[in-house]
């Protein structure tokens, strides 16, 4: 579903080069490394947000190397939830179907349907000023879903939120990606994530990225 073949980039001092990975349909697959090895970087290569010297993106057998990324069909939750400050949670959610010129009735009907499978219709009137990390995250989650893709990029989702709080957002992820089919990379620090919610980890380390499956 997801490969990269001889991907290499550069910026400054740092770079990435001939970097190769695969992750099957339906995987869930956690991305491993320490910090600076290139992990948010190869998310970010595959979404489109940045674009390789070298290589291919390939996501379910097509060729999206040179696409926009809103043309490829992939889920995003950057680490700070990146959630614009001047929107309501219910126009979080619908950013993407806006975007796409969907009908007002299908936007209002996902968002809804997405707000109460994730637990916060009761806040799709509030801004995100003054939501708790766990709420923002789960706002970030619809929006990412909502475009209903078929690979959802997660840059630590659970990192910065309270340790009384990570299990059931695990329980979520695992659930979503489930009910959703939809194949999933999340990049962590935490092997005790990778031990609860992985299929296959992948472990980054100079420029090299190995699989093994859970």
């Amino acid at each position: 579903m997801i490969e990269l073949q001889n991907v290499s980039w550069r910026v400054d001092d740092f770079s990435l080069t001939g970097v190769n990975c695969a992750v099957q349909d339906g995987d869930y697959a956690v991305l491993m490394g320490p910090t600076g090895c290139g992990k948010t970087t190869v998310v970010e290569i595959i979404c489109g947000l940045r674009k390789p010297s070298a290589g291919r993106v390939m996501v379910a057998g097509a060729d999206v190397t040179g696409c926009l990324p809103g043309d490829r069909n992939i889920g995003y939750v950057p680490q700070d939830g990146a959630l614009f400050p001047t929107m309501t949670v219910g126009e979080q959610i619908g950013f993407g179907l806006q975007v796409r010129r969907r009908a007002k009735d299908d936007i209002n009907e996902s968002v809804s349907r997405l707000a109460q499978e994730l637990g916060i219709a009761h806040l799709l009137e509030r801004r995100v000023h003054g939501l708790s990390g766990g709420e923002r995250q789960r706002v970030a989650l619809g929006r990412a879903l909502a475009v209903e893709p078929r690979v959802l990029l997660l840059d630590e989702p659970i990192s910065a939120l309270d340790e009384d709080m990570r299990e059931g957002m695990m329980a979520l992820l695992k659930r979503i990606q489930k009910e959703h089919a939809v194949t999933v990379l999340h990049v962590t620090h935490s092997s005790w994530e990778a031990d609860q919610l992985a299929d296959c980890v992948l472990r980054m380390e100079n420029g090299v990225i190995e699989a093994r499956k859970a």
